[in-house]
């Protein structure tokens, strides 16, 4: 039997019947016309031809579904434009995802660093409190970490709450000393 002879209707009657050559005939009588309109939409070669391959996959997957059209070449047609705007939608939605997720990597890489430094700042400055005589350390904890006021350390300790505000200000004399007014600053901040 000639498919090439059978009109659109036949080849479709055929095709659910599973057969090869009316595939075949309705690939050759439409993939050149569908690849040039789905070129023109798409301005890209190799997306027109994928979009076009993957339409005829999907034809001949779905062959025993497909629903006679009085008019084949329209029902392609639609079915390569739905796939052009699908490819497009995809590609915006994918393009949104991708400028989200490194948004996300580069605001999640700045928070990361952020912590390792201000982790390193802090046992740094740890390090430094440890250093300072035992009595000025103890005067300075207790404001700094258990934000006492100078009254309660006073009566805590049993000594003068100008002891207490020496204690403080030599202890804070020494950390700007070491590491620099702003840095010390910001760790005041964070505490």
């Amino acid at each position: 039997m000639f498919v090439t002879k059978l009109s659109d209707s036949e080849l479709i009657i055929l095709l659910k019947d599973d057969n090869h050559a009316a595939y075949a005939e309705l690939y050759q009588r439409y993939y050149r016309l569908l690849f040039m309109h789905a070129y023109k939409r798409s301005k890209d070669q190799e997306q027109a031809k994928d979009i076009v391959q993957e339409f005829f996959v999907s034809l001949w997957d779905k062959r025993r579904s497909v629903a006679l059209q009085s008019n084949l070449a329209g029902y392609f047609f639609t079915a390569i434009n739905n796939r052009i705007v699908d490819h497009f939608l995809h590609q915006e939605v994918q393009s949104k995802y991708i400028a989200s997720f490194a948004g996300f990597l580069n605001t999640e890489q700045t928070k990361t660093d952020y912590l390792v430094r201000e982790k390193q700042l802090s046992e740094l400055i740890e390090k430094e409190i440890q250093q300072l005589p035992p009595k000025m350390r103890e005067v300075f904890e207790l404001s700094r970490k258990e934000n006492l006021s100078h009254k309660e350390i006073s009566e805590k300790l049993s000594i003068s709450e100008k002891t207490v505000d020496r204690q403080i200000s030599n202890a804070l004399f020494r950390l700007k000393t070491r590491f620099g007014i702003f840095t010390f600053l910001l760790f005041l901040i964070n505490s």
